[in-house]
């Protein structure tokens, strides 16, 4: 096939024309490097390169630097690219100290960077708001400097944004708990843009060039995790997957007027808790985890009335889920159901097959509905 019909993910981006951008966990990390690489032989690189989950080895420049006898501090502006993120532009900087040895990577917040004060969260309370991923790049390019400069690989990190306070009071974060300043964030390193018409826009070239293929089940997917997980369930090939993002009601309509016999639509719990309960825009500025009704569809699944109140006034909807599976109840599966059903509605007896798959921060299956609908010929 020409290069016209070329599809997957990476299709969508260069499609929109939209420019890339690195998370906060992508700009720690280049700081942490950075910083530790001058406690350890006097010299800063700048810029400085890290390797990214997915591969990527992108440069950042240094904007700030500073060495004294204890302890380096680099500083890194975070690029969003074309995404209107609220910290695009932020300063995200890193001080690494030395600790003694069998210490391993400990990790700080500084001014800027929220802490954790209550449970649901994939970091226990007390904690400084850098999530799983972004630890783990630290953690591994600690080490990957530690070996190349003969360092022990124990330190200290501390983590500070620049005016990270106040850009937080616009975000989600003093609702769930994390005061003090913004979380780092981040699974692959890199933010994609979503700007609504030219991604909208992506979407159907995805689902165009998907039939165009040949492909008779293609995959609505929230972000990379949810990709990798498809694939590893299904295998489908690159051009058979649609980053939908936030977009579930632009997938459910396109493929509804240009129907493939078989969709699956696969995300994080939470989101697709939105879209079980009628919402299709999932971006968490237009729509809200509704714990009040996970709390119906717990009590369906099994739930008392004292689990179900602990499940509405639950801080957040992985909180909620927890419970709910500590207590043997499925919320996970029944809020998969009633995403498959949702989607079914908007797709108004197109002669489409759905099923949903909920997963976790970490890519676990966490609940699954079967395949209703109305197959196509391929499928029947």
């Amino acid at each position: 096939m020409s290069g016209e019909a070329e599809g997957g993910r990476s299709a969508q981006l260069k499609h929109t024309g939209l420019r890339h951008g690195w998370t906060t966990g992508a700009c720690a990390t280049a700081a942490t490097t950075a910083a530790y690489t001058a406690l350890l032989t006097g010299d800063f690189p700048d810029p400085v390169t890290i390797t990214l989950p997915r591969g990527q080895t992108p440069a950042f420049a240094l904007a700030t630097e500073e060495l004294t006898d204890v302890h380096a501090t680099a500083g890194v502006v975070k690029d969003a690219g074309d995404d209107p993120d609220v910290t695009h532009g932020a300063l995200v900087r890193a001080t690494v100290r030395r600790l003694p040895a069998g210490s391993g990577v400990v990790f700080r917040a500084g001014p800027g960077v929220g802490t954790v004060t209550r449970p649901g969260l994939p970091l226990p309370v007390g904690e400084p708001a850098v999530n799983p991923v972004p630890r783990r790049m630290m953690r591994d390019h600690v080490a990957l400097v530690a070996e190349r400069y003969g360092g022990s690989g124990d330190v200290e990190i501390t983590l500070s944004v620049d005016d990270g306070e106040e850009i937080a009071r616009s975000t989600w974060n003093p609702r769930l708990g994390i005061l003090g300043g913004l979380s780092v964030l981040g699974t692959t390193g890199i933010v994609v843009p979503y700007s609504c018409s030219a991604w909208i826009d992506s979407i159907r070239r995805g689902v165009d060039v998907a039939r165009a293929a040949g492909r008779t089940h293609v995959a609505g997917c929230t972000g990379s995790t949810s990709e990798k997980t498809v694939v590893a369930e299904y295998g489908l090939p690159e051009d058979a997957l649609l980053d939908m993002g936030d977009f579930a009601g632009a997938v459910l309509k396109y493929v509804r007027r240009h129907p493939v016999d078989r969709l699956t639509v696969c995300g994080g719990f939470a989101k697709l808790s939105k879209l079980a309960a009628g919402h299709l825009d999932l971006h968490s500025a237009r729509s809200q985890v509704d714990k009040g009704f996970l709390a119906g569809l717990a009590r369906r699944g099994g739930a008392g009335e004292a689990l179900a109140r602990e499940v509405a006034e639950a801080n957040t909807g992985l909180a909620a889920l927890q419970l709910c599976r500590a207590a043997g109840v499925p919320l996970g599966d029944l809020v998969a159901v009633a995403a498959r059903d949702e989607a079914l509605s908007v797709l108004r007896g197109a002669p489409v097959a759905v099923d949903v798959i909920c997963i976790d921060r970490a890519g676990t299956v966490v609940g699954r509905s079967a395949v209703a609908g109305a197959p196509g010929p391929a499928s029947r």
